[in-house]
């Protein structure tokens, strides 16, 4: 049986894993940015799905973690440049390389599109790394824009 549903500490050695699978992605395209290893430890985790500021999803079919999302909210009040809105930023999705094509990236992000609705964020948003083109074209499909793009002189 299938299921999107917030991140537990019993995921967490799961999502360990598909977090080595990102950032082999990353490392293998940029390794003059990228270690190899893991966006954040075992306690980090614990940390962040315990904190309603950091929504985690994870996707799971018969017992066994597929994919996750990692959100984080964010909001703008009152300041001078920029007008107020909350944001609920995707800071990572990930689909295990097994599992790709069968719609779970699209499901997680369908879950992350319906948790902003219900908390009244104005837009989602999120960045994807130059190098990784297959996640740019999966989100275009998705139906997001380029809103900003970052450059760099390597020296």
């Amino acid at each position: 049986m299938e299921q999107i549903r917030n991140a537990e500490e019993k995921d967490i050695p799961e999502v360990l894993a598909l977090l080595e699978q990102v950032n082999k992605i990353h490392h293998d395209g940029r390794p003059d940015i990228f270690n190899l290893a893991t966006k954040y430890s075992h306690d980090e985790l614990k940390n962040i799905f315990q904190d309603k500021n950091t929504p985690v999803f994870v996707y799971e079919n018969d017992g066994k973690i597929l994919g996750y999302a990692f959100c984080i909210m964010t909001e703008h009040k009152g300041e001078r440049l920029l007008a107020d809105m909350k944001t609920l930023y995707i800071d990572d999705i990930c689909v295990d390389e097994k599992a790709r094509g069968q719609h779970v990236g699209k499901k997680l992000y369908e879950k992350v599109l319906s948790h902003a609705r219900a908390e009244h964020c104005h837009n989602v948003t999120l960045n994807v790394w130059a190098l990784n083109e297959p996640a740019r074209k999966f989100y275009e499909k998705l139906g997001m824009k380029i809103q900003k793009i970052g450059m760099e002189q390597i020296l």
